[in-house]
């Protein structure tokens, strides 16, 4: 899935940061600590403290976890984005994906 909002695309420096959501049980972090930023009232990123990369986002609450695919060493075996959040704010040079359901801000809306 993707976002193109601005804390999304300033955390990652790219204009459309794509990212897989995954149940906390079906997520494990194998070595070191991910420092925390709280990017708003409702949600936090997460970055490797060693080089800076950005991990994750989640919001609060949430028993999930969005995983930036950039992080992945295989993201190509995953299924395409299924949705586009914030699509309000896409950069007009980049085309909207096929298949994937649009949402003009959160995933609440359309």
């Amino acid at each position: 899935n993707v976002c193109y909002c601005s804390q999304c695309r300033r955390q990652t420096g790219a204009p459309m940061p794509s990212f897989a959501t995954y149940p906390d049980e079906q997520f494990e972090l194998l070595s070191g600590a991910p420092a925390t930023y709280r990017s708003s009232s409702f949600a936090v990123r997460q970055f490797c403290a060693t080089c800076g990369s950005s991990l994750f986002w989640r919001r609060d609450g949430a028993r999930e976890l969005d995983i930036f695919l950039g992080t992945m060493d295989r993201p190509g075996d995953l299924p395409p984005p299924s949705f586009q959040l914030w699509t309000v704010h896409r950069v007009p040079w980049l085309p909207a994906i096929p298949g994937a359901t649009d949402y003009r801000g959160a995933k609440t809306t359309t």
